[in-house]
């Protein structure tokens, strides 16, 4: 009887395993090939050239829209249904795929330097 248990017992830990490493992260080359996606779509699609190359915004055209972009969700429904100047892009022009790319390369951009190191 013992040794049924320690085999159910190792049986068990094995799927309790087996089930996490089926939920890992996906290799730092597709991530990699996902933000590269994003930033091609970002500069396809003119979000370049109102949010800057690296999504940090502009006074005179669009806000700073990275490296914290908004939740995916969120990022969607706005670029969808955007306020003020900005055109919205329909699944036609991107669909959410193409903007969850588009999320990835801004949320890997680098965060800018704190201001205190900038100042003289």
């Amino acid at each position: 009887m013992l040794t049924f248990m320690k085999t159910v017992a190792v049986a068990l830990l094995a799927g309790v395993a087996g089930a996490g490493a089926s939920q890992a992260p996906p290799p730092a080359s597709a991530a990699a090939a996902t933000v590269e996606n994003g930033r091609k779509l970002y500069v396809k699609n003119g979000c370049a050239e109102c949010h800057g190359l690296e999504g940090q915004g502009a006074p005179t055209s669009g806000p700073r829209v990275g490296p914290n972009p908004l939740p995916l969700e969120a990022f969607i429904k706005y670029v969808r249904a955007p306020k003020n100047q900005m055109p919205p892009y329909t699944g036609k022009v991107m669909s959410d795929q193409d903007l969850t790319d588009v999320r990835a390369f801004l949320a890997a951009r680098p965060k800018p330097a704190d201001p205190t190191v900038l100042a003289p």
